[in-house]
C-alpha cells in the first residue's frame, strides 16, 4: 500500500464548503511547498470575487493538478448549493455503478498470478497490467489464467517500439486495449501501429488537451483522460466532448489519491469505455469514503456534491 502527500482545497461561500485535493507528483513537478505557494497566491483573486462562478472565470494559469483541485472544489460547492450530484451539473448521464480496473505492477509471473487471483476473488473484472520487456508475455498469460473472465488492459508506459508492440500483442489473446505503448510524440509510429494492432490503442501522455485529442483522431482508438493532466472537471468535459465527436473512446485515469481526489473523475464515468480509477484503493489509509471500489465497482450514493465524506 502507498502513502501520498496531498493538499486539501476548501472554497467557502455563503456557509457552503466545496472540497478538492491536489496530490504531490514528481512527474508533474508538484511538492507540498509549491502547491501551497500557488494556492496562497490565489488569495487576492478569491477576495475580490462576488461568487464562485466569477472565481472560476478569473483563475490565473496554474499547473493542471492544482487547477483540477480548485475546479473540483468549485464544482462541489455549486452542486451542494443546488442539492444535486456533481455529474448532474456537467451533463453526464446518470449511472449506478462502474467497474474499475486495478493495476498489477511489474513482477514475476507467479506474483502476477497470485495478485490477479486475489483481485478476481474480490470482484474485479478489469485488470491493468504494467508491462516492460517482451518476456512479460508470460506474466500477462499468468494474469489471464488467474482471471479468465477479466478484461485486460496492457500499459507499457511508452516503453516499447511500435514493432515490439505488434510482436507482443500478436502473441497474446483476450487483451481489451493497449495504453500508450510507445514514447509520447511519436505520432507517425502510432499511425503505423494502429494499422497493424488488433486491439484498441489508447493515448495517455500524448493526450493532455482537447487540441491534442483533435490531432490524435485517426491515429488511436481512445484517450486516457486524467483530471490532474488536463486541469479538472471543466477541462475534462471538453476533452471528452471532443473525443466523442472525433469517434474516440474514453478511458478515465488517475494518480494515487484519496477518495476526495478520485471522486471528481468518478462523476464523469457515464461517458467512459474504460475506467481506471483505483488510486484511492492503493492508499494505506484513505481519509475519505463514498465512491466504493473495494470490490471492483465504483458507486455513487446520489448525495449532493462530490458525494464523499471524511472517515
Amino acid at each position: 500500500m502507498a502513502r501520498r502527500d496531498a493538499v486539501r482545497v476548501v472554497v467557502e461561500w455563503n456557509g457552503i464548503r466545496g472540497h478538492g485535493e491536489v496530490v504531490t507528483s514528481r512527474y508533474y513537478g508538484l511538492d507540498v511547498e509549491r502547491i501551497t505557494g500557488l494556492l496562497g497566491g490565489l488569495a487576492p483573486v478569491v477576495g475580490s470575487c462576488a461568487d464562485p462562478a466569477e472565481l472560476r472565470e478569473r483563475l490565473p494559469e496554474l499547473p493542471p493538478g492544482v487547477l483540477a483541485a480548485v475546479d473540483a472544489a468549485l464544482h462541489d460547492l455549486a452542486a451542494l448549493r443546488d442539492g444535486v450530484p456533481v455529474h448532474a451539473t456537467v451533463g453526464i448521464p446518470q449511472w449506478t455503478d462502474a467497474p474499475t480496473a486495478r493495476t498489477i505492477g511489474i513482477g514475476s509471473p507467479a506474483d502476477a498470478f497470485a495478485e490477479a487471483s486475489g483481485l478476481a476473488a474480490r470482484g474485479f473484472t478489469v485488470l491493468k497490467v504494467k508491462v516492460g520487456a517482451e518476456d512479460d508475455v508470460a506474466r500477462v498469460e499468468a494474469v489471464r489464467a488467474a482471471a479468465p473472465g477479466a478484461r485486460l488492459v496492457l500499459d507499457p508506459n511508452g516503453g516499447w517500439t511500435a514493432e515490439q508492440a505488434v510482436r507482443v500483442v500478436d502473441r497474446l489473446t483476450g487483451v481489451d486495449a493497449l495504453e500508450q505503448p510507445i514514447a509520447p510524440g511519436r505520432w507517425d509510429e502510432l499511425a503505423w501501429l494502429r494499422e497493424r494492432c488488433p486491439v484498441p490503442l489508447i493515448a495517455d501522455e500524448d493526450a493532455a488537451t482537447a487540441d491534442d485529442v483533435r490531432a490524435l483522431a485517426g491515429l488511436v482508438d481512445g484517450v486516457n483522460v486524467k483530471l490532474a493532466k488536463c486541469g479538472g472537471i471543466t477541462a475534462a468535459r471538453e476533452v471528452i466532448d471532443v473525443a466523442r465527436a472525433c469517434g474516440l473512446d474514453v478511458m478515465l485515469g488517475c494518480l494515487v489519491a484519496s477518495s476526495l481526489g478520485i471522486a471528481p473523475a468518478v462523476h464523469l464515468t457515464g461517458y467512459a469505455r474504460w475506467v481506471d480509477l483505483d488510486g484511492h484503493l492503493l492508499l494505506a489509509d484513505d481519509p475519505w469514503s463514498g465512491i466504493g471500489g473495494e470490490d471492483g465497482t465504483l458507486r455513487l450514493t446520489g448525495a449532493p456534491g462530490l458525494g464523499v465524506v471524511p472517515r
